[in-house]
């Protein structure tokens, strides 16, 4: 079986869980005998090809004054604008802005030039690059439409492209919701981002969600049949270095991790709570905030107000092998997410022997036993767990020994497997 697969990035260019995911996922497919096509919009030549054969969309070139290429745009729906969405825009203003771009561009957008060079970021000309990418998407789908089964879309960012390549070739389409607008962003969600994501959960023939919470969202927010929504859970690839084969932090005293971007999704907010609860009792416990955010100055301003400086640390983005080696270097994890559709990073942590403290609104709570949950928004409970898992050494060996076991049972060759039928489904349902 081939696949053709839409993501906005891939290791070790990454921000964030989606390329790690991608990464993951690419890698059991290959062990159950699929070969993939992964798209990108910036390939950098520093990636590891070894089980999927990238299509980097920057060297697609465009002609629109080529009728075939011009029929292209006809797949896309597109609106340029300034930044990276228009918050607050209603349906029926989005629609009309929508129809007023198309009757004024005349194909002079940067979209429509010859060449255009990807940042793969997500900045200032988001929405710009998406259309561009769904433009692409459309071209590369035709030109390898022998080389390929099923197109599989990951995210909001490639739905669009996904609908382009379905609509040019004909061949079934499978989306991947890994997180939605209302994890994202709560009940004030950017209405344009969620048309996206309805319109390529509605042109989907089977929709993937990585958790049951996502499909619930899912089915009761986007109004998407649930007889095409299928969970499949997340995982995390085995790491066959041992924790003492990392270096050591230097310190004697408990470190206690929060890894992940530090924005409203994630709730850092209840970590910092939780530490200055927790230092009253304890004093000698470091705490370390890794990741970057549009909360991160708000969390540095907070840290300081509790005088918390000397125990409190922020490392900045980490990736790849700095990644495990903060875990070797901590004590327990914590992540205290207000909506999390799954978060392999407790695995990551699980598989390095760190004990994990996660909440009770996240997927992965589904599938791992071996962690202490906990209600987000309790602070309380947040920091008795962490503290329990600091101070009482059995209950720590005991989540360490049974927590290694329950994650190496977790790999993506099982979670891919259950992937492939998706697919071999979607091929069924549209003969």
């Amino acid at each position: 079986m081939k696949v053709l697969m839409f993501g906005w990035e891939f290791p070790p260019h990454i921000t964030g869980g989606l390329g790690t995911a991608c990464f993951g996922m690419t890698k059991g497919l290959a062990k159950n005998g699929v070969d993939v096509l992964f798209v990108v919009p910036k390939a950098h030549g520093d990636e590891d090809e070894t089980n999927v054969r990238l299509l980097n969309a920057s060297d697609v070139t465009v002609n629109i004054d080529n009728e075939k290429d011009r029929s292209y745009w006809d797949r896309v729906q597109y609106m340029e604008i300034g930044s990276n969405i228009i918050p607050y825009v209603g349906p029926e203003r989005f629609e009309r802005l929508v129809e007023e771009q198309r009757a004024t561009s005349h194909f002079q957008s940067p979209v429509f030039m010859p060449r255009y060079e990807f940042s793969g970021k997500y900045g200032a000309n988001l929405m710009e690059e998406v259309s561009r990418y769904a433009l692409i998407g459309s071209s590369l789908a035709l030109e390898h439409k022998d080389e390929f089964d099923v197109i599989h879309a990951h995210d909001w960012l490639t739905y669009s492209a996904g609908i382009a390549a379905k609509e040019t070739t004909g061949k079934p389409l499978v989306v991947h919701m890994h997180a939605t607008e209302f994890d994202r962003s709560g009940e004030n969600i950017n209405t344009l981002v969620y048309s996206i994501e309805r319109r390529g959960m509605e042109a989907a023939d089977i929709v993937i969600t990585v958790s049951d919470l996502t499909r619930k969202i899912v089915v009761e927010k986007y109004g998407i049949n649930p007889d095409k929504v299928i969970t499949v859970h997340n995982a995390v690839e085995p790491n066959d270095k041992k924790r003492s084969e990392y270096e050591t932090c230097g310190l004697k005293n408990k470190v206690v991790t929060f890894l992940g971007r530090i924005t409203y999704q994630k709730g850092p907010e209840y970590f910092v709570e939780a530490a200055h609860k927790i230092l009253q009792y304890d004093p000698t416990i470091h705490f370390v905030m890794a990741g970057t955010g549009d909360l991160l100055p708000k969390m540095i301003r907070r840290v300081a107000q509790l005088k918390m400086g000397a125990n409190f640390h922020f490392t900045g983005f980490l990736k790849g092998n700095d990644v495990d080696q903060m875990f070797a270097m901590s004590d327990v994890f914590v992540m205290p997410s207000i909506s999390e559709p799954f978060g392999i990073v407790p695995l990551e942590a699980m598989r390095l022997d760190v004990p994990c403290v996660i909440s009770k609104q996240s997927g992965v709570s589904e599938v791992v036993e071996n962690a202490l949950k906990v209600d987000f928004w309790d602070i309380n409970g947040l920091a008795d767990a962490i503290y329990g898992l600091c101070h009482y050494p059995k209950l720590s060996e005991m989540f360490k020994r049974e927590g290694k076991i329950e994650v190496d049972n977790l790999k993506w060759e099982f979670a891919s497997k259950k992937i492939k039928a998706v697919y071999e489904k979607a091929i069924e349902i549209t003969k």
